[in-house]
């Protein structure tokens, strides 16, 4: 026989998959190199039994609370009754506008369902001031606010709990009415929903990370309150949560978790590529998953998002995956294959083409990739009990951040008094340029301090971070759109970017606890609205401000390579967005 050009798994009635993983070239070969192993393991039975033993003894003792995720398909029915009650009674008395406050794991899923359900809901995760202002100017009358957070602490979300509930007052309206809150059991913001009569209080199952958490109330809620049947997202779930309980071969589970963690040597970049999945931002939910869930112990994977026309497909390096998120067909998935192994499994399936290999040399023509395809409900448990496989196999726990605190503490500390960041290098152009004196010796311009930047990457390994501090939904979103595509031409390295503050809860713990190989590209601007936050001595200015300089801080102090450039003005940053993809002459 042949080498093998790929595999193929699906889960699902015979004849009807539910969701479909492939993998060809080399991502074909550490399926086959791996799964034995993780079947021998029982990896896939343990997971659902939620086994904490399985990344470890040592990280037992903290895993124990972070495994619910597992059977929220069934844990999170009693949400689906609540939630059409609560949106009618709302609708009813005319609140039909939704907006949501969280962060991170709080807002990503929810933005998804809402944005692939077509429900209408205003996700507020950013300290813009312009973008804040913006959700406040909606027609409050007709506005509930559903107030995510775990903890209740949470600052961005704090804030802009304060501010809404300031604006209510402002308009003569009682806060408690259009007020709903997501969190822990027992957590202060639980407390003060219940002491100040809010409209209404959801608990989630604390036995969940953040990331970990699109089934359940941080998920459902806010999309239910816009209109999705959110009982048909958990029904999808449920269509195949039993079949990544499996120990074979054929779950599109282990095969996924193994052709992202078993490629040897390692593809640790992770091309997210939208391929008309038709699910609505659902690389950025997957983004997030691998980035904080496995990036950490200087390992991991950087989860790249792209379209299907990035420079970085043109031609994937020997240590780039792409994985492309595309629709499901009715096509027979076996069609194109010779051998079918494990046909008479009653849930899931598998087929191969030719004899399985490790060496790179005999991959097929059309290279290495992963496809992955499913519906909503059925994708969301599919990545996360791959990301928890492939976690297990880069020995690294994948339910802790514990990265993540470093810039929150040091954003404390600025709005505590702390002074700011040192003044700029030098300004050109309208940009003000900042970074540590040894990276920018003798540099007096914009575009030869970004080739500086840019002359530090890792030409195997390395990777571009774009960090934008910016109104992700405003004139800066236009000006910034060719950016990334712009430096990954130029580079000929893979580029990330992220929107501040919100991918400090996502890629942030990545950019500080995983392998340290990327450059920072980070980019502010100053604003001419200024929103304040009742009770706090700081506004949304000053703490979008803070937290841009305790990321550069901290990301300084690990010796990652980090340049700041600040616009005042819309004319500053186009200038500069033109000039970001040129060569330094």
């Amino acid at each position: 026989m042949s080498p093998v050009s790929a595999v193929v798994t699906w889960a699902g009635d015979e004849g009807t998959a539910v969701v479909e993983v492939s993998a060809t070239g080399a991502a074909a070969a550490a399926v086959h190199a791996a799964v034995p192993e993780l079947l021998a393991d029982r990896v896939a039975s343990r997971l659902s039994a939620q086994d904490a033993t399985l990344w470890g003894d040592q990280h037992a003792p903290h895993v124990t609370d972070r495994l619910g995720w597992t059977d929220l398909h069934r844990t999170s029915r009693d949400l689906v009754g609540r939630v059409v009650a609560l949106r009618d009674e709302l609708r009813a008395e005319g609140l039909d506008r939704v907006v949501l406050a969280g962060m991170g794991g709080s807002s990503l899923a929810a933005e998804v369902v809402a944005g692939t359900f077509g429900a209408p809901l205003t996700v507020l995760d950013s300290t813009a001031p312009t973008q804040v202002a913006r959700a406040l100017e909606g027609d409050l009358r007709r506005t509930v606010l559903v107030v995510a957070s775990r903890s209740g602490t949470t600052v961005e979300t704090d804030s802009h709990h304060r501010a809404f509930v300031s604006a209510f007052r402002a308009a003569g309206l009682d806060p408690a009415r259009h007020l709903v809150v997501v969190t822990k059991p027992g957590s202060p913001l639980a407390e003060q929903a219940r002491s100040e009569g809010y409209r209404a209080v959801f608990t989630a199952d604390p036995r969940m990370g953040g990331r970990f958490s699109a089934l359940s109330a941080y998920g459902l809620v806010p999309s239910g309150l816009a209109g999705v049947d959110v009982g048909r997202l958990l029904d999808e779930a449920a269509d195949v949560a039993d079949f990544f309980g499996e120990d074979a071969e054929a779950n599109p589970a282990l095969v996924l978790g193994a052709a992202l963690a078993g490629t040897r040597p390692l593809r640790d970049a992770v091309l997210l590529v939208e391929a008309g999945s038709g699910l609505y931002r659902f690389s950025d939910w997957v983004e997030q998953l691998i980035a904080e869930s496995l990036g950490k112990d200087g390992r991991g994977l950087v989860p790249v998002v792209v379209g299907e026309n990035a420079p970085e497909l043109a031609a994937p390096g020997p240590h780039t995956l792409p994985v492309l998120l595309c629709p499901l067909t009715d096509d027979d998935v076996t069609a194109e294959v010779d051998e079918v192994a494990d046909a008479s499994a009653p849930t899931s399936h598998v087929a191969v083409s030719g004899e399985f290999t490790t060496s790179e040399d005999t991959a097929p023509a059309h290279g290495t990739e992963v496809t992955v395809a499913g519906s909503l409900g059925g994708m969301f448990l599919l990545w996360q009990h791959a990301v928890a496989v492939a976690g297990r196999m880069l020995g690294v726990n994948p339910f802790d951040q514990p990265d993540v605190e470093a810039t929150k503490a040091a954003t404390r500390e600025f709005l505590g008094g702390m002074p700011s960041l040192e003044p700029p290098a030098f300004t050109d152009s309208g940009v003000e340029v900042r970074a540590p004196r040894s990276l920018l010796a003798g540099v007096d311009t914009v575009p030869d301090a970004v080739a500086t930047l840019l002359g530090r990457l890792d030409p195997d390994h390395g990777y571009v971070a774009v960090l934008a501090y910016l109104d992700r939904e405003g004139r800066a979103a236009d000006l910034l759109r060719g950016v990334r595509d712009g430096l990954a031409r130029r580079t000929g390295r893979p580029v990330t970017f992220g929107w501040g503050p919100r991918y400090l809860h996502s890629t942030g713990q990545l950019h500080k606890g995983g392998p340290p190989l990327g450059v920072y590209l980070m980019v502010t601007g100053g604003t001419a609205a200024h929103v304040s936050i009742p009770g706090r001595d700081f506004d949304f200015t000053e703490l979008v401000t803070a937290q841009a300089d305790a990321d550069a801080r901290v990301l300084t102090r690990l010796g990652r390579p980090v340049v700041r450039l600040h616009v005042d003005t819309p004319d500053a940053l186009a200038w500069l967005t033109g000039s970001l993809a040129r060569r330094s002459t």
